[in-house]
């Protein structure tokens, strides 16, 4: 497995990387009128699922919008955006992470060497991979496939914040009984790598199925474009708009050019039993989830 993680680098190494990779490539709160009122208008919110996100040099990809009790809004992205190892370290419960309370940006129109325009801020105040550490977490499928982190948006950027997936709409819901060879699959996101493409922001894909061995942790599958480095945390729903899980590495064997996803029901319940954030909830989009191209 391959993390799917940028990092600022330059010269040949930045256009080596990119050639071998362009090869290789719970509950939630329903979108109410009174609940979708408090957030920007869909159609100018600049901080959504998707948004590309920065971790002191990291670039990856927010995938849902959450809230807790306190009214806080968070956006979620893949634990190992704030992680210090390799693009080869994908256990949780080994890998170093930055702490919480490191700085994150939202960002627009980034490369690998610059981090493009700031659209707003927030800090790291969840982590799966320093959560599984200080819990001594020995189950191997939680620590390989639990890669989930929370971003809480600034105060002065919450304004900024809508939940809904650009393009396909939803999220309706956390999807609860996994995915079966050949589901549709539905994601957003644009990896600099993609030089700012954003007709390839939307992506579809089928499942492979899920593997029993995972215990239901990750979900591979195969998209039209397959996720690179950049679009780690990526947000994937169901045929019906329902959260299945977050993009978390590339898969390598047995089954070349997949992507694992980490399933959001359980990421989600980890966080919710252990994070110390009250009240912590998916936040349902506010604009009807089409999957039409």
């Amino acid at each position: 497995m391959l993390k799917l993680t940028t990092r600022r680098i330059s010269g040949a190494v930045a256009v080596a990387a990119s050639a071998v990779l362009g090869t290789a490539l719970a509950t939630a709160t329903p979108a109410t009128a009174d609940a979708a009122a408090a957030w920007a208008p869909a159609d100018s919110a600049t901080i959504t699922p998707g948004v590309q996100m920065y971790t002191e040099g990291a670039q990856c990809t927010g995938n849902f919008v959450f809230t807790d009790g306190a009214g806080a809004v968070y956006v979620g992205y893949a634990a190992h955006c704030a992680g210090l190892g390799e693009a080869t370290d994908t256990d949780g419960c080994q890998a170093a992470s930055l702490p919480l309370g490191t700085r994150v940006t939202f960002n627009e129109g980034g490369s690998l060497v610059s981090e493009g325009t700031q659209l707003g801020a927030g800090t790291l105040a969840y982590s799966s991979w320093l959560t599984e550490k200080q819990l001594g977490t020995t189950d191997p499928n939680t620590c390989a496939y639990n890669d989930f982190a929370l971003v809480k948006v600034d105060a002065a950027d919450v304004a900024k914040v809508n939940p809904s997936i650009p393009f396909w709409g939803g999220p309706t819901g956390i999807d609860t009984d996994g995915t079966a060879a050949g589901d549709r699959v539905y994601s957003y996101g644009n990896s600099s790598l993609r030089g700012g493409l954003t007709v390839l922001s939307p992506k579809t894909g089928i499942s492979l199925g899920d593997a029993a061995a995972d215990g239901g942790w990750s979900h591979p599958l195969y998209t039209v474009t397959p996720g690179i480095p950049g679009d780690s945390g990526s947000a994937f729903v169901s045929a019906d708009g329902k959260a299945i899980g977050t993009l978390s590495t590339l898969g390598l064997a047995p089954l070349p050019l997949s992507n694992n996803i980490g399933d959001l029901a359980k990421e989600l319940a980890f966080a919710q039993q252990h994070s110390g954030i009250s009240g912590l909830q998916l936040v349902n989009g506010t604009e009807p989830f089409s999957p039409i191209l």
